[in-house]
């Protein structure tokens, strides 16, 4: 039996090919008989520079940076084995990860360590940076980032904003030119949301970096004035900026890179035809996906959404494997879902502390799982 194993990073606790590695060496408990792909993914958010320098090869080239707070931080970017396209994910820099709980402030958090990661890139003589967007704490339309590339916003005084998306409200201006040396930006994102309005970042993702309501009304307007801004001073920004769709990735890092010229591209649709995920569909008989969390989210867009719809386009059973699993059998099925395992159900449930073991031994876990799925699919 030819079995896929591509899932996605399974957030604070497992990298994708952890995940796979542990499923796959459960199934190989009950079986060796089976011959098991590994394949890694990502959408754009953390682990999508790791999942692409194994399919392309190149360089991974370190990065001094700053997390959301200004805090030091390491970053990297790969480039390409002919030197002409860089890859980096703006979660090195932007990721929600780096904060804790309490530290959770989009009204303060910036995006300016991603604008250093973008500068090295650019400096390495890529012409064509791809930015994996996603996991951000930000909500701030890429302002720091823009700032680390040479183009600050400015208040009524003429001076420099402070950091964070709250600050935008007094935005008038932009000082300076990005400094890109004419390279081209590729946003890579699987959420089309804008950046304004009752579907754009602050809305829909700002209480999941610690918005409170009036929070989200704030930075919705702040974000608003600062589109203004950036479609009047940056030439080649597109008009109606904040409706433009992918805008609202990352807080509105999307809406930066379209306001610097660049285009939205599907991150899951990038990595998959690095990896050559298409071929390895054709010829498997099953799909192992999953993710930390399998939610209504998942089917918007998201890894296992992409994995299971083309699965099911080829008739093969696409089998979910994630921390906790919050969606529908009726509307996983729609999506292509054979079935869907739990990781905190494995463990005993909510009640008997499955939430704490799963987070605790995740690996062990998924290589339980693994040996259940080969019982149950192995011939």
């Amino acid at each position: 039996m030819r079995v896929l194993l591509c899932p996605d990073k399974f957030a604070g606790t497992l990298p994708a090919q952890e995940v796979a590695t542990a499923v796959a060496d459960g199934w190989r408990e009950v079986t060796d008989g089976d011959e098991l792909l590994i394949r890694p993914l990502a959408d754009g958010g953390p682990g999508f520079v790791a999942v692409l320098a194994e399919a392309l090869g190149g360089r991974r080239i370190p990065v001094s940076t700053v997390d959301p707070l200004g805090r030091p931080a390491a970053g990297e970017f790969l480039l390409t084995p002919d030197g002409s396209t860089a890859y980096l994910e703006s979660a090195q820099a932007c990721g929600l990860h780096l904060l804790t709980v309490e530290e959770r402030d989009p009204k303060a958090t910036t995006s300016y360590g991603l604008g250093l990661l973008i500068a090295a890139a650019v400096e390495s003589g890529a012409r064509t940076v791809v930015i994996g967007l996603g996991g951000s704490a930000t909500n701030d339309a890429g302002a720091g980032m823009l700032t680390a590339l040479g183009a600050t916003p400015l208040d009524e005084a003429g001076l420099a904003l402070p950091y964070g998306g709250a600050a935008l409200a007094a935005a008038v201006a932009l000082d300076g030119t990005p400094r890109l040396r004419g390279v081209r930006l590729v946003a890579a994102t699987d959420v089309d949301n804008p950046l304004l309005g009752l579907h754009g970042a602050s809305s829909v993702y700002g209480p999941q970096k610690g918005a409170s309501r009036a929070d989200v009304l704030l930075l919705d307007a702040a974000l608003e004035r600062f589109a203004g801004v950036l479609e009047r001073d940056l030439p080649g920004c597109p008009a109606q900026l904040g409706l433009q769709p992918g805008g609202g990735a990352a807080g509105g890092l999307g809406a930066a890179v379209l306001a610097l010229g660049g285009h939205c591209e599907s991150g899951i649709g990038l990595v998959t035809g690095a990896i050559g995920l298409d071929a390895a569909l054709d010829e498997c008989d099953l799909v192992i996906t999953g993710e930390g969390s399998f939610d209504h989210q998942s089917l918007r867009g998201k890894v296992v959404a992409g994995v299971a719809g083309a699965a099911r386009d080829r008739g093969v059973p696409c089998v979910v494997v994630a921390g906790r699993v919050s969606t529908g059998r009726r509307e996983s099925a729609s999506a292509g879902v054979t079935d869907a395992y739990s990781l905190v159900e494995h463990f005993g449930g909510e009640e008997r502390g499955g939430v704490e073991a799963a987070m605790g031994r995740p690996a062990e876990g998924l290589r339980e799982l693994g040996a259940r799925l080969a019982r149950q699919w192995s011939r």
